[in-house]
């Protein structure tokens, strides 16, 4: 049996989106098209949180037997914000998606921390506002996760500090493939995340025409360090590249992912 299982995360598709060549809904239709069996959405392709928008969308997933998985939050505020208020903001302003989240059948929003480089009180601030936000997400049963998403959540050290000061079992990473600056050997950096992991992102750029391996990230090295970790869920393919069509690319991830599911690792 498969190891994990691969979803589909909607920024895949952000260029057809931004084209007005797809939606939201054509989205899952996509997904279930290229036989994918869960989804990653983003907020900010949402056309309305109206609740008759949402019960369109869950009814859409469910007849094509596509499992919404969590949503990435974006533009929400900073949860580092040395301003108590735009803090409190910044976490009022995620309640309404981990509404949504619940609605959809999500187990997970994915927010951003706002905080940047040189803030050496960054991670007080988040602890407080991501402490605040789990109150909430608690009674909804939805996880809130951080991806190693650019500024210090890209530094795998001061993430997991951020982990443990926080100590709450429904806070975790996303660990993504990329996002990490030079300086971080990418590979440690995900180690280091995993144990705290509740979803998985597969960053990738492009492909060997040949091996079908992916050019930048070793993808089996990677998939060896979530699964010793104990890693057992969806794994979210998610194309940036320029060569391949959206469409073509994220077909040569799903094709490399289940080639690893095959492989005793």
């Amino acid at each position: 049996m498969p190891k994990f299982d691969i979803s589909l995360a909607a920024w895949s598709l952000h260029k057809m989106f931004f084209a007005k060549e797809i939606d939201q809904m054509g989205m899952v239709d996509f997904t279930a098209k290229h036989g994918i069996t869960g989804f990653e959405m983003v907020n900010t392709f949402f056309p309305s949180p109206q609740y008759a928008y949402l019960k369109q969308l869950k009814q859409r997933a469910d007849d094509n037997n596509v499992k919404m998985l969590l949503i990435m939050c974006d533009g929400e505020g900073s949860m580092a914000s040395p301003d108590a208020t735009g803090r409190a903001q910044a976490v009022k302003n995620h309640h309404k998606w981990i509404d949504i989240a619940a609605i959809l059948g999500c187990h997970s929003i994915r927010c951003n921390t706002g905080a940047r480089e040189g803030d050496a009180e960054a991670q007080d601030r988040c602890a407080e506002s991501f402490a605040s936000l789990l109150e909430y997400a608690d009674a909804n049963s939805i996880n809130v996760t951080i991806e190693n998403h650019w500024g210090l959540s890209s530094e795998p050290d001061w993430l997991v500090g951020l982990m443990k000061r926080v100590n709450h079992p429904r806070f975790g990473t996303l660990p993504d493939f990329g996002n990490f600056p030079d300086t971080i050997d990418r590979y440690d950096a995900v180690q280091q995340m995993m144990p705290f992991a509740k979803a998985l992102s597969a960053k990738c750029y492009d492909f060997d025409d040949q091996t079908g391996d992916e050019t930048k990230i070793d993808f089996k090295r990677m998939m060896d360090i979530a699964l010793s970790a104990g890693y057992s869920g969806y794994v979210g393919i998610e194309y940036e590249g320029e060569r391949l069509s959206e469409r073509d690319g994220i077909l040569a991830c799903k094709k490399l992912l289940e080639k690893l599911q095959q492989l005793e690792m």
